[in-house]
């Protein structure tokens, strides 16, 4: 009997880096695991240590999506130290074939198969088959993507649309803004809208109103907020859930995103209540002529262990050998 052939898929971010297994007979993550980015020197390193956990056997191939721009065979993450060589990296682990890709265009990739009960709905809308569905999230850094249907797949967005700038919607957002472009030389999206942009945030607050900027962790405003202990905490989380409600609409009114907007990252998952009854939604809508046109269109909170993995999973199949930066041994 000839043994089972595995796939390796990673998702890697900022923090953490997530690994599985996956048996080529049932195209099926197993053995996931998720393993601290800051206890190991390299991406060699990790992905090794994972390995050695599961006990499964050598991988002849590896799809690993990464937190950073993927546009060449040198990469350099931009929210971690890891910097690598798809070539060589393929080549220290002994594979086949090493595809790396955006974590958010994994993540997309995702998205068509996603089941009811993976995703919660947040306000009205219901998306239209066959359309466009677009994807962001808040975690270490802002991830954007989606894909588009085209005949039997779906094509994958390889964007860095969380660099993008941010323009402010009322006089307090443009505050804040001002503050920031002292020490930023550009805010985009990303500045505001993440574990960085909310500690970022609670700081300028305690500036503009105390007079001096007091700087916490992302939990540590989170939990304020959550706890309705902190006032400043509450705006700040109040802020943020805004301003990713318009990013949001900005990105389906971009991509015509008909099929729905989808908000992935670990930090939402974690705010949920609080999330859902923030005003998100109405600045997601709000669009001048275009709100009718938003209104329509359902916004959901990905809910469901390792999405992006699934995502990698798909990326290896046929149909997608042209998503990604990938390496192939030619002997």
């Amino acid at each position: 009997m000839q043994a089972t052939q595995y796939s390796l898929v990673a998702d890697i971010g900022g923090t953490n880096a997530r690994f599985a297994m996956v048996a080529d007979a049932t195209a099926k993550a197993i053995e996931p695991r998720n393993l601290r980015c800051a206890e190991y020197e390299t991406i060699v390193d990790a992905t090794l240590a994972y390995l050695d956990l599961v006990a499964l056997g050598k991988p002849y191939q590896a799809a690993i999506s990464i937190a950073s721009p993927v546009t060449g065979d040198a990469l350099n993450m931009m929210n971690h130290s890891w910097s690598f060589s798809v070539n060589e990296t393929r080549e220290a682990l002994g594979l086949r074939h090493l595809k790396v890709l955006n974590d958010y265009t994994a993540l997309a990739l995702a998205l068509p198969g996603l089941r009811d009960e993976q995703r919660l709905q947040v306000g009205a809308g219901q998306g239209l088959a066959g359309h466009p569905i677009a994807v962001l999230g808040p975690g270490t850094g802002l991830g954007v993507s989606g894909v588009v249907p085209a005949g039997d797949h779906w094509v994958p967005l390889e964007s860095e649309g969380g660099h993008a700038s941010y323009g402010p919607l009322n006089a307090r957002e443009q505050a804040i803004i001002e503050v920031m472009r002292e020490r930023l030389e550009h805010v985009s999206a990303e500045s505001l809208v993440s574990g960085r942009g909310l500690s970022l945030i609670y700081e300028v607050i305690t500036r503009l109103d105390q007079g001096v900027g007091v700087k916490l962790t992302p939990g540590e405003v989170s939990q304020r907020a959550l706890e309705l202990e902190c006032p400043v905490a509450l705006e700040t989380l109040s802020i943020f859930c805004n301003i990713l409600g318009t990013i949001a609409g900005n990105l389906a009114l971009t991509l015509g995103a008909q099929g729905g907007v989808y908000i992935g990252g670990g930090i939402i998952l974690r705010i949920l209540d609080f999330f859902s009854r923030s005003g998100f939604r109405e600045r997601f809508e709000k669009h001048g002529r275009l709100t009718p046109y938003l209104r329509s269109i359902p916004t959901y909170v990905i809910n469901t262990d390792y999405p992006a993995l699934a995502g990698a999973v798909v990326a290896l199949g046929e149909g997608y050998e042209s998503v990604g930066v990938v390496s192939r041994d030619q002997a």
